[in-house]
């Protein structure tokens, strides 16, 4: 069997430029990296459609697999093979995950979006501009205080850290400054990963450079002796900084494997940040087609609740359809199987786990009043009776199941989806409506999120984070959407606890404002900003040969 890197090898790739006529977009707004990858210069293209939105997300993840990001791509191009112009939407991948344990994240099988080894590394150089400006901003914040503190910085308060996007457990506490005087200020410092850096948030919430460093200017570095917030505009970094982002900025065109245009731009995850592509790129997305298929990161709980509550409501975006994307395999892991044993039929513990999935299901008909589908990945030992077992309980939930075989066969597997997706957005109608309203105080939004959307009995707030919601509160900052840090394997804070529980209560320990992406980060659990590598990480196994082809790269 054919790796995915040795699968998207194989298959000829079309000149960018025929992927930008596909698309519509006119020569001269294609800024070309090569002969496969483009930057849209967004200014010079043509007046504006608007497209339907399809939002793809899925279950709480399993180390079974669900194929969220294969399955957005596999219905792109099965809408495309029904005569559909469809545009696709993703997020770069993050170094992280590619040498840690989840390897790369352009699709796999034979719905991939490619070049695969430069999206999964390097690509246009996009992270490396965002880690530069956090950097920037970052060595001015320390230089100011070194150079006198004028704003009255206290060292001990600084909350701006810097990044690099690697896992890197040994940089999450560290000193500098060490050395003498001349070296900088000693102090205790940490690295985020840069996928969970503010400049991501912002970056991929940015309508516009203008907007991009309005943004920019917001974002709280640091508080005073006398507890008032310092931002980036204060130490006059935004224009410098912007200077850094400002071709990142623009979305990046690549394609699927079957030449379907997809859009590949920002990146941030899910469990510590928003988890969507950028604004601009779904905007374009949309713009270009009349059909823009994107996803959300990890599962509904987290990614699509940070997509339809913060990304939605900020971008005046209303989706027409919902994909929630499962595994058979999956759900018997919620129901208690070990990974070893999912290869047998067994009703027992598919029905243990179902109800995972149709919590999600009825989250996204019933908490935010869109139609949805279920696709389900048929893997060789999956049962009919099994299959049968899934479609018949959500069914009873009003929505369809359709299965897809788009890491075999590609477009030609999602093709029934396609059709079900395209009757959704035609003839359902939603009623899309938020989880919580921006008007409650913060304590209460992260109540309604932990009620309605994870079922859980309330929320755990200890002392220290009700010190900074106050804090918060009285900056004036109360007003702003909740985005959740928590763990992506549970509807909980507790990554062990599958299926669908209930009787729980969520432990809210850290509450932090990001001004500059517009929104109140809430971290629940051991949920960290800066992921280590395990035991036997996936960097191990990536090679170069001679010619400069690369393997093991999933």
């Amino acid at each position: 069997m054919l790796t995915d890197i040795q699968i998207a090898q194989s298959v000829p790739m079309r000149p960018i430029t025929e992927i930008a006529q596909t698309a519509g977009i006119p020569d001269e707004a294609l800024e070309q990296y090569g002969k496969y990858k483009a930057k849209i210069d967004l200014a010079k293209l043509p007046a504006a459609k608007s497209g339907k939105l399809i939002l793809v997300t899925a279950i709480n993840p399993t180390p079974a697999g669900e194929g969220k990001t294969t399955t957005t791509i596999g219905l792109a191009d099965g809408m495309r093979r029904i005569g559909k112009n469809v545009v696709v939407a993703l997020r770069e991948p993050s170094l992280g995950p590619v040498f840690g344990i989840k390897g790369g994240a352009a699709g796999g099988g034979y719905a991939q979006v490619v070049p695969m080894e430069d999206i999964n590394l390097h690509f246009t150089g996009d992270f490396h501009a965002i880690g530069a400006a956090n950097n920037l901003l970052a060595a001015m914040l320390d230089n100011h205080i070194y150079q006198g503190n004028a704003l009255n910085i206290d060292p001990r308060r600084i909350t701006w850290k810097r990044c690099v996007d690697m896992n890197d457990r040994q940089l999450r506490f560290i000193a500098d400054g060490l050395g003498g005087r001349i070296n900088g200020v000693p102090r205790e410092d940490g690295y985020d990963i840069t996928v969970a850096s503010e400049i991501m948030a912002v970056f991929c919430l940015a309508t516009s450079i203008t907007d991009l460093k309005e943004r920019l200017s917001r974002i709280v570095v640091a508080y005073t002796y006398d507890e008032k917030p310092v931002t980036a505009g204060e130490l006059n970094a935004v224009g410098a900084m912007t200077a850094l982002l400002k071709d990142a900025l623009k979305p990046n065109l690549v394609q699927t494997l079957e030449g379907t245009p997809a859009l590949v731009h920002g990146g941030p995850f899910a469990n510590i940040a928003h988890g969507c592509n950028s604004v601009l790129a779904t905007k374009t997305a949309l713009a270009l087609g009349d059909y823009a298929v994107t996803e959300a990161g990890f599962g509904a709980d987290l990614g699509a609740e940070k997509f339809l509550d913060i990304k939605c409501r900020m971008a005046g975006l209303t989706p027409s359809a919902v994909v929630i994307v499962a595994t058979i395999r999956a759900l018997k892991m919620h129901g208690g199987l070990a990974k070893t044993e999912l290869a047998e039929e067994n009703l027992t513990a598919l029905e243990a786990g179902l109800p995972n999935l149709l919590r999600h299901v009825d989250n996204i008909k019933n908490v935010y009043g869109l139609p949805s589908v279920v696709a389900i990945n048929r893997f060789p030992t999956d049962t009919d009776a099994e299959v049968q077992c899934v479609i018949e309980k959500c069914k009873a939930l009003g929505v369809n199941v359709v299965l897809s075989d788009v890491w075999a066969k590609g477009g030609e597997g999602g093709e029934d989806l396609a059709r079900e997706v395209v009757r959704l957005c035609e003839e359902e109608k939603g009623d899309f409506r938020f989880s919580y309203e921006l008007d409650g105080t913060i304590a209460e939004k992260i109540e309604a999120i932990v009620k309605r959307v994870y079922r859980g009995d309330g929320v755990n707030i200890l002392p220290a984070a009700q010190k900074q919601i106050d804090q918060l509160t009285a900056l004036g900052f109360d007003k702003l959407p909740v985005c959740m840090a928590k763990t992506q394997y549970s509807f909980t804070d507790d990554k062990s606890v599958l299926g669908a529980p209930e009787g729980f209560t969520v432990t809210i320990r850290n509450v932090k404002v990001s001004a500059g992406a517009g929104f109140i980060v809430a971290l629940t659990g051991d949920i960290m900003t800066m992921p280590g590598l395990p035991k036997k990480p996936a960097a191990e196994n990536i090679d170069v040969d001679e010619n400069g082809v690369i393997s093991g790269l999933f």
